[in-house]
């Protein structure tokens, strides 16, 4: 019998905002071969040596220059299946809330980014699942309070 194998090789984070009494939500189109063009929210790989959560802090900081979180593990996961490498990808996603102020700097990696509403996060983004993630933090941390359990530190 042959398995498909499952890889857990990366991590995602939703970065949210307050703006005027309403959460938004941080999207950024990628620039690079992969996946270019698409609307996606942060992610990358977990390096040697570095947790997924560690991961979760580098990547935002890399790809936005923001350094100022307070971050949550979301108890969801990107999954997508490769065609090409008959794998299953899985990465545990995070949510960060920063200060509404802000500001982002973007790298390479991306060539625009958007703060949007959540119903706009979820008819933008480009991934099939994105948009149920997006959907499922929004239930989860922002029309609820944020679960203490599931806050990374502190």
């Amino acid at each position: 019998m042959m398995e498909v194998p499952i890889r857990c090789t990366g991590t995602a984070v939703v970065l949210l905002k307050e703006v005027e009494n309403q959460y938004r939500v941080l999207l950024v189109k990628r620039a690079e071969a992969v996946l270019k063009d698409v609307w996606c929210y942060i992610g990358g790989a977990i390096e040697e040596g570095e947790t997924a959560t560690e991961a979760a802090y580098r990547e935002v900081k890399e790809e936005t220059g923001i350094s100022d979180i307070s971050l949550y593990s979301a108890n969801t996961f990107d999954k997508i299946y490769s065609i090409e490498g008959n794998y299953i990808y899985i990465a545990p996603v995070f949510v960060g809330f920063v200060a509404s102020d802000q500001g982002v700097t973007l790298n390479e990696e991306h060539s625009e980014y958007r703060w949007l509403s959540f119903q706009e996060a979820v008819d933008t983004v480009s991934l099939p699942g994105n948009d149920e993630v997006l959907s499922f933090i929004e239930k989860h941390f922002v029309k609820q309070e944020a679960p203490r359990y599931l806050k990374v530190g502190d």
